[in-house]
C-alpha cells in the first residue's frame, strides 16, 4: 500500500542523511502559491513530501518539488518552474506536474486527471517531442509513494 511505501521511503531518507540533499520543508503558504500558479491541488503523499523535504536529491535521484515563490526564474529541482516552462515550450498538458527527469528524453509527472479514491495522482511518463494525441502517458507508479520508494531503493 502506498502510504506504507511512502513512510518507508521517508524513513530511509531520514536515516541516510549523508545521501540526502533536500532544501527542507516548505510552508503551507508557499505550497498554496504553487498550487494557484499551476491550477492544481496537492494532496496526501506529495503534499507531505513538500512539507517535509521541499525538493532535492537522494543519492543521484533528483526529485522535483517547491523551492521558492519565484516560479518564473528558477531551475531544477523546482517542479513549478519546470512544469510552467514545459507548458510553454512543449505544450505539456495542464493536468501534469513534472516531478522527475529520467535524463533520457522522458519526464515523470503527477497526473491530476488520474486520481485514486484517496485523491492521489498516478505517476505517468511523458515524452517531449511526441504529439499530444500520440502520447501514451504510461503509468510509472500508482502514486507518489510507490514512485518514491522505487527511487530510494535504487540508491540504497
Amino acid at each position: 500500500m502506498s502510504v506504507e511505501t511512502y513512510q518507508k521511503a521517508k524513513q530511509i531518507i531520514q536515516t541516510n542523511e549523508d545521501m540526502a540533499d533536500f532544501i527542507g520543508g516548505r510552508t503551507n503558504e508557499l505550497i498554496k502559491l504553487a498550487e494557484d500558479k499551476l491550477g492544481v491541488k496537492f494532496t496526501g503523499l506529495y503534499l507531505d513530501f513538500l512539507q517535509n523535504f521541499g525538493a532535492g536529491n537522494f543519492g543521484a535521484q533528483e526529485i522535483y518539488g517547491v523551492i521558492n515563490e519565484n516560479f518564473e526564474n528558477s531551475s531544477v529541482p523546482d517542479a513549478i518552474w519546470y512544469t510552467l516552462t514545459e507548458r510553454k515550450e512543449i505544450n505539456l498538458p495542464n493536468n501534469l506536474l513534472v516531478i522527475y527527469d529520467t535524463g533520457s528524453h522522458e519526464l515523470f509527472c503527477l497526473d491530476f486527471n488520474q486520481l485514486d479514491e484517496k485523491e492521489e495522482p498516478k505517476v505517468v511518463s511523458f515524452v517531449p517531442g511526441i504529439e499530444l494525441e500520440r502520447q501514451k502517458c504510461d503509468t510509472i507508479a500508482n502514486d507518489f509513494g510507490d514512485f518514491l520508494i522505487d527511487l530510494v531503493m535504487q540508491e540504497v
